[in-house]
């Protein structure tokens, strides 16, 4: 008979869920298994995760849903992280993102796709949280869309005192979009690569 870890189960699912987390209801209709078997899993995983020093996440309940959270004595680490953007690496769709927005702002995300040719939720959502970027203003319009610009931190990430130092971008081709994403993608990568 196979032997199921429940428990690894249930923190594989709030790992997955996110900051969205997940009710009671949600993990016992995803395992199968009734309300009050879900609940006692849960408790076992909390204690596990909450009780042992050598964890450094927990489950926390808030408003009804069941999430992963990272332990507060965790905190200063977490923060220096957070804070030092220098620390981790763009990926090329954060930087061909990034690159778009320094030499077209204030532009709106509509108009970056317009662009790049694909979705640019997730790298905003980075770039954003990297203090790279920030909203500058909003659209005229229906639905007054973000406009995007640069930040402070973004001219110190790159050693730029402004954004008259952005290298000039070559002439545009009638090749469209893509070779204008391309524009902006390689001149920026230049800039960094000095």
């Amino acid at each position: 008979m196979e032997i199921i870890n429940w428990c690894s189960i249930v923190e594989s699912l709030l790992f997955a869920a996110g900051d969205e987390g997940l009710t009671l209801k949600q993990i016992s209709q995803v395992l199968e298994i009734d309300d009050i078997f879900a609940e006692d899993i849960i408790k076992r995983l909390m204690e596990e995760c909450n009780q042992n020093p050598n964890r450094g996440i927990m489950v926390v309940e808030l408003a009804g849903t069941y999430q992963l959270a990272t332990k507060k004595e965790n905190s200063p680490y977490l923060k220096k992280l957070v804070e030092s953007p220098q620390t981790t690496t763009l990926s090329q769709a954060a930087l061909e993102t990034l690159a778009i927005i320094a030499y077209k702002q204030p532009i709106t995300r509509a108009e970056i796709e317009e662009i790049r040719g694909v979705k640019t939720e997730r790298p905003l959502q980075t770039l954003v949280g990297k203090a790279l970027i920030k909203e500058v203003g909003r659209a005229e319009g229906t639905g007054r869309a973000i406009l995007y610009g640069t930040t402070k931190e973004f001219l110190d990430y790159f050693g730029l005192k402004s954004l008259e130092e952005l290298p000039p971008l070559p002439e545009k081709s009638d090749e469209g979009i893509q070779v204008e994403a391309d524009l902006y993608f390689g001149t920026f990568q230049e800039t960094i690569d000095v």
